[in-house]
């Protein structure tokens, strides 16, 4: 499993935002098989992000925008979902 530091996921995620509005520098993110658990996702933007078999047990997804977000076989045990933008 993928462990990424807050440092890497925050990139990740700005690369991701930038792709999703086709600026220069985007990139799809790709989170399959990372260990995002316990995470500080509140109000991230995760649509279209493939978290297949990402663990994210326990992270705070709060408000965050799942639209199109690949989830197969995510683990989202006692994730927050509280007021997610749903798929």
């Amino acid at each position: 499993m993928k462990q990424l530091t807050p440092s890497q996921l925050s990139d990740i995620l700005t690369k991701h935002r930038k792709w999703l509005i086709k600026e220069v520098g985007g990139e799809r993110a790709d989170l399959s098989g990372a260990n995002l658990s316990d995470a500080n996702l509140v109000e991230a933007n995760l649509s279209y992000v493939d978290l297949v078999d990402a663990n994210l047990r326990f992270a705070d997804l709060t408000k965050a925008d799942l639209r199109g977000a690949i989830l197969i076989k995510a683990d989202l045990y006692e994730a927050n979902l509280n007021d997610i933008l749903r798929l």
